[in-house]
């Protein structure tokens, strides 16, 4: 896990730099104004303290002071933000990110089959090169916020946004939903994972693929607990069940580092947790629990989940 966890104070890309360099330069300007003003009070409090006109403050300290700062922050600041990467898909690699209550559905086109991918609450992308998300909302409004890598954007219903991204070094970023959208508002984080190109292109390969195979008797009862609870309703797995969008595509559930968008690392006994009882968990998801499923059911359920990598 990269140490600067969700921190605007650790930028890993140009538009987080200048951000960033933003807060600093106005709260160390802010901090030198007021270090003056205190200087000043503590000088007018003194026994053989020299008056001053009032014109001279009104036009010193009330007209020219403020004028020539807030000028000069004005000035520096739109040279600055004119250095932000405009929001364009063009040459850039484009992801689509949905956001939903609450979790994240990213999806990515494979450019060697063309086939579609979705995964959920991760966003890979290659270092250094600009990527471009296309955002969007399927039921309130809610915000994208990666404090490492950009600043954030709103996601609304109906209308699509973009955001470029660009982390300059490899490292997992964590992002979160920036506008309140309902109960589980906080527990709607997702991760920016920046790795080589080759690395990236590996792993994209990879989640073309179909789910592997059930190839133990515990993952083959696991597989038929996952049919027999119908759980395909919700979630897709390819080559096992396609179709259904309404919860995220578990085809390769395994590999990825966080169940509950954000809320467990993905492991067997997490997956177990959250199946038999998600809203234990994550009060208001729209998994309903499990909990007429015994517990060997559970367990392989839990372990095929697991092996989907």
């Amino acid at each position: 896990m990269n140490g600067t966890l969700q921190s605007v104070l650790h930028p890993a890309g140009l538009d987080a730099a200048i951000i960033s360099q933003f807060a600093w330069v106005l709260f160390g300007t802010g901090t030198l104004i007021f270090i003056a003003v205190m200087a000043l009070l503590l000088l007018s409090m003194r026994r053989q303290a020299r008056p001053v006109r009032p014109a001279l403050w009104i036009a010193g300290a009330g007209v020219a002071f403020p004028v020539t700062v807030l000028t000069a922050l004005l000035v520096w600041s739109t040279w600055r933000s004119a250095q932000l990467a405009p929001q364009t898909s063009r040459n850039a690699f484009t992801i689509s990110v949905t956001a939903k209550m609450w979790w994240w559905e990213v999806r990515y086109r494979d450019p060697a089959s063309g086939r579609e991918i979705v995964t959920a609450n991760e966003i890979h992308i290659p270092v250094g090169k600009s990527v471009y998300l296309g955002l969007n909302a399927a039921d309130v409004i809610h915000s994208l916020w990666v404090p490492n890598l950009a600043g954030k954007r709103d996601m609304i219903p109906g209308r699509v946004t973009g955001l470029n991204l660009r982390a300059d070094k490899p490292g997992i970023y964590r992002g979160q939903c920036a506008e309140y959208c309902g109960e589980q508002h906080a527990r709607m984080a997702l991760h920016v994972v920046a790795v080589p190109q080759a690395q990236f292109d590996a792993w994209l390969a990879a989640q073309a693929r179909p789910a592997r195979p059930a190839d133990t008797r515990e993952l083959q009862l696991g597989r038929a607990a996952f049919l027999e609870q119908r759980c395909q309703s919700c979630h897709t797995i390819r080559g096992v069940a396609e179709g259904s969008r309404l919860g995220p595509d578990l085809t390769h559930v395994g590999s990825r580092m966080q169940i509950g968008a954000g809320t467990l690392r993905t492991h067997r006994g997490a997956l177990a947790g959250w199946i038999a009882d998600p809203q234990a968990i994550k009060p208001g998801v729209f998994m309903p629990a499990s909990q007429d499923l015994d517990g060997a059911s559970l367990r392989a359920l839990a372990a095929y989940l697991e092996h989907l990598k």
